[in-house]
């Protein structure tokens, strides 16, 4: 997942900075209401 691939990156693959990124990111799909598609802004 392109995601996971950019934490990586980031973080140059120390485990715990991946866990904690993902943490992260999965804070923000919460926060974006949990949906994988978002309705177009006009």
């Amino acid at each position: 997942m392109k995601i996971s691939q950019d934490i990586r990156r980031r973080h140059g693959g120390n485990q715990e900075e991946i866990e904690e990124g993902m943490a992260q990111k999965s804070k923000e799909f919460t926060a974006a209401g949990n949906r994988v598609y978002l309705p177009l802004a006009d």
